[in-house]
């Protein structure tokens, strides 16, 4: 075993291992975008079980597919978007090289436990792991796609190793404490300060992985112990993007299949997403300049598009 600190114990600038250009720690997860079988089937998933807002609802024409976005309480921000495309084959059970799972960031151990009191009264099937960062459930929607809906621990209670990995776990969760903390409260919905915390991919090699999401776009490695997973993020949280080959020898999500069709990644001004742009093309990677902002694609189709935060807020 290695020998574990406390995570405040070391310097910011000694967790995990940095890049030579890196990403702003105040990025964030913007929104992330869905293409899904059956718009209404889907969202009765999202709107009814996990609790999102629905904003804007977009009926099929022409030109467009049926489409809706979707948020939480007490903002407008758009967190989700679910594209129909009618007749896409549902995630296998082993999973496509692509998205593996988003993940719902609640903002307190009671909104966890009111979540799940929630879902176990629709007698939804659920998954669960205590992270030893963050106490976490899963659910999967209609198309096969599975999101995660967890708390994080506060700072002080992670654990890094001497040399500045964040430690991860896959223990039980404590259900009936998590239970406890919802208190008598119901359950309203995604509540107010809710974000998108992570994505998880699944890709086809994690040294290509790496090159494009660290040595390239500028993420610093923070786990990398894990057995065929890497976990990147910036200044200094658990991860933002996982990496890992466990669906290796799988087939590239395509049209064709329920997936992510592109998600945002939210810099703080035009300078870093620039900054960003150079660094991938430097690299190698091609980036298509669309009318929402440049948007890269890594090795197994992903594509993101990198927005400064003044975009994403207008």
């Amino acid at each position: 075993m290695p020998h574990l600190l406390p995570y405040p114990s070391l310097p910011a600038e000694s967790i995990g291992i940095h890049p030579p250009e890196r990403l702003p720690a105040s990025l964030r997860i913007g929104t992330v975008a869905l293409q899904v079988n059956d718009l209404p089937a889907s969202l009765a998933f999202y709107e009814s079980v996990l609790g999102f807002r629905r904003l804007r609802l977009r009926p099929r024409t022409e030109a467009h597919m049926a489409s809706a976005e979707l948020g939480a309480a007490g903002r407008d921000d758009v967190l989700l978007v679910l594209e129909e495309q009618p007749g896409v084959r549902p995630v296998p059970r082993r999973g496509l090289l692509g998205l593996y799972h988003l993940a719902v960031l609640l903002p307190t151990r009671a909104d966890l436990g009111r979540f799940m009191r929630h879902v176990n009264s629709l007698g939804v099937q659920v998954g669960s792991s205590d992270h030893a960062y963050s106490e976490a459930t899963y659910l999967v929607d209609p198309d096969g796609i599975t999101v995660e809906v967890y708390r994080d621990r506060p700072r002080n209670e992670w654990q890094v190793s001497a040399q500045g990995e964040i430690q991860s776990a896959l223990d039980p969760l404590d259900t009936p404490a998590v239970l406890r903390a919802a208190g008598d409260a119901p359950w309203q919905g995604l509540p107010a300060g809710t974000t998108l915390g992570h994505l998880h991919f699944y890709t086809g090699d994690l040294a290509q992985a790496e090159a494009f999401y660290h040595a390239a776009l500028g993420f610093d490695k923070v786990t990398w112990s894990l057995p065929g997973a890497l976990f990147v993020s910036a200044g200094g949280y658990h991860h933002h993007l996982g990496l890992n080959v466990w669906a290796a020898g799988s087939s590239v999500a395509t049209d064709q299949d329920a997936r992510l069709l592109h998600w945002d990644l939210i810099l703080p001004d035009a300078a870093s997403v620039a900054a960003a742009t150079v660094r991938l093309q430097k690299a190698g990677y091609s980036v298509e300049h669309t009318p929402a902002g440049p948007e890269a694609t890594d090795p197994w189709g992903i594509r993101v598009r990198l927005l400064p935060e003044t975009s994403a807020a207008s």
